[in-house]
């Protein structure tokens, strides 16, 4: 089997609770579609999966979302129940540590429950990455051997603090947490490209990951991406861009090799994710 293309950046289009705002936000990529009609077709699992395959996506990681004043509530439960049964779905878990009071024993029952990844959201949750209170759970990830996702870098949404995406604090994380696989969401989007990216070269465990950030301008953006290839994840973002075919086409035009188009692409994920192929 050729090496999957992995989309490791994917919200659903339902949510219990959507924020104004970031309603608007996704439906201003799909304006040309029935919203409803759109709405409704998305929210099947069977549907997505085929819309993915036509976007020459073979998985998917779903996530989580627990940001009541920024985004919303998409329950970790929503997202297992759009995710049972799908194996190209792959339910990636959020955990809000000012909702909940023992966040090792949460994490070890989403786990067992199926979810094969975390997603913290600094940003819109408000803690910075390194916060002792965090350790506890670090240390559960660690030892489940699960991939541990963080939004860094910039977002659009009202009420975000920005100063809780700035990736040097993952140097502690990484350095007290050696076995934990850390994934730079949004390669430090904004202000921090260059510390994500010298990070993932300084940390075997630090991952950067590309959601959000316009293909065409990877190598502006990431001057020596070419140097970091085994360490770089392909992410839509979806559903906040039009089209995820035409990102992962635009990364297929980068002035890089077959081989570290692979790994960006799905390659990297895949051994995140024990994924075989």
């Amino acid at each position: 089997m050729s090496v999957p293309i992995i989309d490791s950046h994917i919200h659903l289009l339902h949510y219990e609770k959507h924020t104004q705002g970031a309603l608007d936000w996704v439906k201003s990529f799909h304006g040309g579609e029935n919203w409803q009609e759109f709405y409704q077709e998305m929210c099947d699992p069977n549907n997505f999966v085929k819309y993915l395959r036509t976007n020459s996506v073979d998985y998917g990681l779903i996530f989580a979302e627990l940001c009541p004043p920024i985004t919303g509530i998409c329950s970790n439960e929503s997202v297992l129940q759009f995710c049972a049964g799908q194996e190209s779905l792959i339910p990636i878990a959020n955990i809000n540590p000012y909702l909940t009071v023992n966040m090792e024993r949460e994490l070890q029952r989403l786990v067992e429950a199926g979810f094969r990844g975390l997603k913290m959201l600094p940003t819109y949750q408000f803690f910075y990455p390194n916060e002792p209170l965090l350790y506890p759970l670090y240390a559960c990830a660690q030892e489940l051997q699960i991939p541990v996702l963080f939004h860094t870098g910039s977002s659009i949404f009202h009420g975000t603090r920005l100063k809780y995406g700035d990736p040097l604090y993952f140097d502690d994380v990484a350095i007290d947490f050696p076995q934990m696989n850390i994934v730079l969401v949004h390669g430090g989007r904004g202000f921090w490209y260059d510390r994500a990216l010298f990070l993932a070269r300084l940390h075997p465990n630090i991952y950067v990951e590309i959601a959000g950030l316009p293909p065409q301008n990877l190598m502006k953006y990431f001057p020596e991406i070419d140097k970091i290839t085994d360490k770089v994840i392909f992410g839509s973002d979806w559903p906040g861009v039009p089209s995820i075919k035409k990102n992962i086409e635009a990364i297929k035009q980068l002035p890089l090799t077959k081989e570290a188009i692979d790994k960006i692409l799905g390659g990297n994920a895949a051994r995140l994710l024990n994924i075989s192929y």
